[in-house]
């Protein structure tokens, strides 16, 4: 329960800062252009408002709703999601929207898309400035890699060293590297001192990988460096240094074999496993008394090798800010082909989907690149030209631009129930698969 709590406000927190942004971007482009905004809300107020002020010769309202689903900012002489057709049927007003030129209205509706990427880059400038960036080199990794029954299905072999694809020395461990080895089709390993090519298979992609475990991770061997005073291994007599072989018959050679094994043990439900262990270079055979959570109570060996870190001065951070958010951009661009297929469509979530990706312990760093993150999809997800979206409107206004012809407002009316269909389509199906992935 702690754990949801945690995971909830995160989600409060960066969902209401980058809806309050995005809201801003088009209140700020209104003011500018001297449109009058008449509510400025965060979630939303359906039938009534848990706050709201209106300050002295302002024509806006400001609000917190009950309804934590975004916000809005209601634009006069403009139809949006309140639906309001009696004012369209008024003769327009100089301080609407509506009788605005069409660049100012562009501007106007491109302006929350454009503040949500501002935030991101400068969120992610921010995060390189207080914690810099810190990376395990993958061509260093002594151990090399360990790979999911995926990988291993397209020719990796566990302790493969990864060296190249496409041309490109491969450093960072990350999605981008992922996306290169199956755009490349290709990745060059070092397996038993030999050089090994592995060609990625044409129909192969991102929704590939596999969920259930890593498609590849680093390899750390199963040596015991600590162990918790009273644990289950301290009472079977497990030693610092102890290098496990076996747990309850099962051959390990890594620390993820070592988790993997103790979870099929538990599934089995023995009360006890036998851990095979070598010490001084003899074979020690063990016994340990599990409890419920099957949990040894002992730490690995670290990697042994030194991570690469990059620390940035205030003004260096704003370029690999930039950098770095828009080689975000351009991979979630990439991937959202994803989405049209049948497993992109069951990966679709809702609040417990975008609550789980936030960490269960509080952890600044995590919540500023989650948040970040979060802000580059809003963006792009609002630029999408579908009615009832920013996008929607865009393209709408662009249409106005190159012909110099105004769709009329009861086109606009249609256009926006049919989107908002679209959106409450959307809505059901991530709602629906939320509701699956905590049942099943």
């Amino acid at each position: 329960m702690e754990i949801f709590f945690i995971r909830a406000l995160q989600l409060i927190m960066a969902l209401s800062l980058l809806v309050l942004i995005h809201e801003f971007g088009h209140f700020i482009f209104s003011r500018i252009f001297k449109v009058r905004v008449e509510k400025f809300y965060l979630f939303f107020d359906y039938k009534f408002s848990l706050f709201k002020w209106k300050p002295k010769n302002s024509d806006t309202e400001y609000g917190i709703g009950w309804l934590p689903l975004g916000g809005y900012c209601k634009i006069s002489g403009m139809i949006d999601e309140s639906m309001d057709t009696e004012q369209m049927k008024q003769p327009a007003q100089p301080y609407e929207f509506r009788a605005k030129p069409a660049y100012q209205r562009l501007l106007i509706m491109i302006g929350g898309v454009l503040f949500n990427f501002i935030l991101a880059l400068f969120i992610y400038s921010m995060i390189l400035f207080t914690w810099g960036e810190s990376y395990y080199d993958v061509q260093k990794a002594t151990y090399g890699m360990e790979f999911n029954e995926n990988a291993k299905a397209i020719g990796f072999v566990d302790g493969d060293i990864l060296l190249r694809s496409g041309g490109d020395d491969l450093k960072k461990y990350d999605v981008d590297l992922l996306r290169k080895i199956i755009d490349e089709k290709n990745v060059t390993v070092m397996r038993g001192g030999q050089e090994v090519t592995i060609a990625i298979p044409e129909e192969f992609g991102l929704l590939d990988i596999g969920k259930e475990t890593p498609f590849m991770q680093y390899r750390i061997p199963a040596v015991v460096d600590s162990i918790l005073p009273g644990s289950v291994a301290a009472l079977a007599g497990v030693q610092r240094g102890d290098s496990i072989v076996s747990i309850a018959g099962k051959s390990i050679d890594s620390w993820y074999k070592l988790m993997a094994a103790l979870e099929e043990a538990k599934a089995a439900g023995n009360s006890s496993v036998n851990i095979a262990a070598i010490r001084g270079g003899e074979e020690v055979a063990l016994t340990a008394n599990v409890d419920s959570t099957y949990k040894l109570g002992v730490m690995p060996r670290e990697l042994g090798y030194t991570p690469v870190v990059h620390e940035y001065s205030f003004f260096e951070s704003f370029p690999a800010g930039v950098k770095y958010g828009c080689n975000v951009l351009k991979g979630y661009v990439s991937d959202f082909k994803y989405v049209f297929s049948s497993e992109g469509a069951k990966s679709v979530g809702m609040f417990g989907t975008i609550g789980s990706m936030f960490p269960s312990v509080w952890d600044w760093h995590r919540f500023w690149l989650m948040t970040a993150f979060l802000s580059i999809v809003l963006a792009f997800m609002n630029i999408l030209p579908i009615p009832a979206l920013d996008g929607g409107h865009v393209l709408f206004l662009l249409v106005e631009v190159i012909t110099g012809r105004k769709p009329s407002d009861k086109f606009l009316e249609y256009a926006q129930m049919v989107g908002m269909i679209i959106l409450l389509g959307l809505f059901l199906l991530a709602t629906y698969n939320d509701i699956t992935r905590f049942l099943f």
